[in-house]
């Protein structure tokens, strides 16, 4: 009984759980996928194949694929995230297939 009215006291915050839904996952995500890609490709090689006229550091390099990487996967954990939501009942529920 006590426990029950303590739970429902809590206060419930559906976008800070959505954004932890959405944005640890991808996080994760986005720090596995750069330790592969960077165990394979040297910031600085790619820098001179897509863009050879700028200074970027190798550290540069490394944060700002992974923020894009982030990025992406956010994107697909949004999309996730949306698609989980229940759908509004219509009246067209009731009415049987066949």
């Amino acid at each position: 009984m006590n426990r029950q009215r303590i739970a429902r006291k809590r206060p419930r915050c559906p976008r800070m759980q959505s954004l932890g839904v959405i944005l640890w996952p991808s996080f994760v995500a986005a720090s596995l996928a750069c330790g592969v890609f960077f165990a394979f490709v040297d910031p600085l090689r790619l820098r001179d194949i897509s863009l050879p006229g700028h200074a970027i550091s190798r550290e540069l390099g490394y944060t700002l694929v992974f923020f894009l990487s982030w990025l992406v996967t956010a994107a697909s954990s949004t999309v996730t995230c949306y698609l989980l939501r229940p759908m509004p009942r219509t009246a067209d529920d009731e009415v049987p297939l066949g």
